[in-house]
């Protein structure tokens, strides 16, 4: 292998673990084994803290394709407490706000997913890294200014309810890049005349790639030592 001509790695995100905490414990790891002081290593495409799953991370001059995978179709196990809403969509900040659930059945679940395949509007979470006049939407939500961001056109190209415990689902969506699955449970809240948000997040998909595939950063290490490295002249 050699991470400086360029390498695509697959990793299986760990809960509470940034997209950036893993491209640094990968970073850290390949320079301290291949003794180089500075390393190009990049991901394609964030996962949020409170999520898993798969991340494809990119080194060397591998990094330019992070922009051809971050287009690729992403797949996502989705877990939605119905009848309460949070500021962040997701269990980052406590429940502002609860609704009736009592009229929600499951073929009214079924019937309003389905409205969500196609392509969409999506207004994303004020808790993003959408940038507003240069600045990451997230760190003007924590500081408590108010965000206004643009509807974007994303295309959803299945949905399907796994598990209807209500109030509490699980869906499997199938997405284009941009989708923020936090505010789709938001809106499938709405559509079902309640609330929603996100409870659990796992993507098991990214093109090709599933959480088979991927390593897990605890063994990454391990599975360095037993990779044959070129060694740079």
């Amino acid at each position: 292998m050699n991470f400086k001509e360029g390498e695509v790695l697959y990793f299986n995100k760990p809960l509470q673990w940034t997209s950036f905490t893993l491209v640094a414990r990968v970073r850290f790891h390949l320079s301290r084994k291949l003794k180089m002081k500075k390393l190009k290593v990049g991901h394609a495409g964030t996962l949020d803290p409170l999520a898993t799953g798969v991340m494809i991370i990119c080194t060397g001059k591998a990094t330019k394709r992070i922009e051809e995978f971050q287009y690729q179709t992403k797949e996502y196990i989705a877990t939605i407490q119905l009848g309460a809403t949070t500021a962040s969509f997701d269990l980052e900040k406590e429940i502002d706000a609860t609704y009736p659930t009592e009229h929600i059945t499951k073929e009214m679940v079924k019937e309003v997913l389905d409205r969500f395949i196609g392509e969409i509007q999506q207004v994303p979470p004020a808790f993003s890294a959408c940038k507003v006049d240069g600045t990451r939407a997230y760190d003007l939500a924590r500081k408590g200014k108010e965000v206004e961001l643009k509807p974007k056109t994303l295309v959803i190209d299945e949905i399907e309810l796994l598990e209807c415990n209500l109030p509490e689902i699980k869906i499997r969506v199938v997405c284009s890049k941009g989708t923020y699955i936090r505010a789709l449970a938001r809106d499938i809240g709405e559509a079902l005349k309640s609330g929603a948000h996100l409870i659990g997040l796992i993507r098991t998909r990214v093109g090709d790639v599933t959480l088979a595939h991927c390593l897990s950063p605890d063994n990454f290490p391990e599975w360095l030592d037993h990779q044959s490295i070129e060694e740079e002249n």
